[in-house]
């Protein structure tokens, strides 16, 4: 007996005091074994991937230059399938290509809600980040890198987020993807702090409503945000830069409504902006500088609202094209925009606020109705001699009507020779009737 009770005794002393030992066997099973709520600890090496995580652990690599997860190439390398998921530290590549399955495949493909991806590089694979009906997930700093050259359909996007609702896509990098961010019948997400480059669009909206996109950066694309068929967007404090080609454009606003544009900059782009069939754009406080045309307009877009805009050295200030009476204003409030020294205002009384309307007429508008390959030519001496030609035989068409244009501190200094010249026409006038006076 007494033996009986010393055997048992040094099981549970061996039970109780032993050191953990991981399971053996392959990542998917150590993550199927993975307590709920647990922490998976992951070595710098290469594990296999086509990974699917089914619990809500925290699955942490040793860093996204030393931790990787390799798929097989044909199939997602990791589904995350429960909410709570929180995925960290790692490399993640080698998703399928394959465009013949009903699966649209991707290096995470995400399925549930309140995950966290993080500190995640991502190559070789279709889709970077995929959320599929996911709700309330965080993606931040995430580098997606694509294949670049090539096929644009033979890639997918940097983050796809299709029929998924009030994420949080944040400081993540992308380039040389199909589109760099694309929203599809997806409302409510916030997209901030993300660089983008190198890509169809940096952005693309489909049918997605109240979404929020701030301090972002868009450089080097054919666009930099397309936004398309969606209501109440707001675009607020981004960069859309070095957008180049026929059809470049900083930002286009296709068929959406009720759309806020507020403190961004728009530099070096073929067109800062494109606005056709959209409807109450609420347009205030950009810089537009250095594009060849700072805002192309459709005469089909109604009651879009620009107020204290910068435009400064644009080929073109604002082409409006379609014919007709839109109803758009060039100001609100008394407050007008600004328009740079490339267009003389008088302000006599110095009250920052021109004192007649500002006017710009073009002809451009009728070139590029009829040939597109109008803008690989706007800074051609050509044009120029058009625009002159057009003026002199009346033939230009208003583009603007600024009833209350803006003068910025430089602009006043400029006019101060027009109160000179006031001052000795008064002078002058003043001294010739004293001396007819004495005679």
């Amino acid at each position: 007996m007494k033996k009986l009770i010393l055997l048992i005794g040094w099981l549970l002393v061996c039970f109780f005091w032993s050191p953990f030992v991981e399971a053996d066997g392959s990542l998917q099973d150590r993550i199927d074994q993975t307590p709920e709520g647990g922490t998976l600890k992951l070595e710098a090496t290469t594990y296999e991937g086509n990974l699917v995580i089914r619990k809500a652990i925290h699955l942490k690599g040793a860093g996204s230059d030393q931790t990787v997860i390799k798929g097989d190439g044909i199939g997602n390398v990791i589904t995350i399938e429960a909410p709570g998921v929180h995925l960290e530290n790692m490399s993640v590549q080698s998703s399928s290509f394959n465009r013949n399955s009903s699966e649209e495949y991707a290096a995470i493909k995400i399925r549930s809600n309140q995950n966290i991806v993080e500190e995640i590089q991502i190559t070789d694979s279709y889709h970077g980040v995929y959320l599929s009906q996911a709700h309330d997930n965080v993606v931040r700093r995430v580098t997606v890198t694509g294949r670049g050259s090539g096929e644009i359909a033979g890639q997918g996007n940097g983050i796809m987020v299709y029929y998924s609702n009030r994420n949080q896509i944040q400081e993540n990098r992308i380039s040389n993807t199909r589109d760099g961010i694309f929203f599809d019948y997806s409302n409510d997400n916030e997209v901030s702090g993300n660089d983008i480059s190198q890509t169809r669009y940096g952005l693309h909206y489909m049918y997605s409503d109240q979404n929020r996109l701030t301090k972002n950066k868009f450089h080097s694309n054919i666009g930099g945000a397309a936004i398309m068929h969606s209501r109440h967007s707001v675009l607020e404090e981004n960069e859309f830069s070095l957008n180049q080609g026929s059809r470049a454009f900083g930002v286009m606003l296709q068929s959406c409504d009720d759309t806020q544009v507020v403190r961004n900059q728009f530099f070096q782009n073929g067109r800062g902006m494109f606005i056709d069939q959209s409807q109450r754009s609420h347009i205030e406080d950009n810089m537009i500088f250095h594009n060849q045309i700072g805002i192309e307009l459709w005469a089909s877009s109604m009651e879009q609202v620009f107020v204290g805009n910068r435009f400064v050295r644009n080929t073109s200030p604002v082409i409006t094209i379609g014919g007709g009476k839109s109803n758009n204003h060039w100001s609100e409030n008394r407050k007008g925009n600004y328009w740079g020294q490339d267009f003389p205002v008088v302000d006599l009384d110095q009250n920052g606020i021109g004192d007649s309307p500002l006017v710009y007429e073009s002809t451009l508008n009728k070139l590029i109705e009829k040939n597109e390959l109008v803008y690989l030519f706007l800074n051609s001496p050509a044009i120029h001699i058009y625009e002159t030609l057009g003026k002199f035989l009346n033939q230009q068409e208003v583009m603007v009507e600024d009833a209350y244009p803006l003068l910025d501190n430089n602009q006043k200094l400029s006019y101060s020779w027009v109160w000179a010249i006031v001052a000795l026409g008064v002078g002058g006038l003043w001294y010739r009737s004293k001396r007819r006076k004495r005679t």
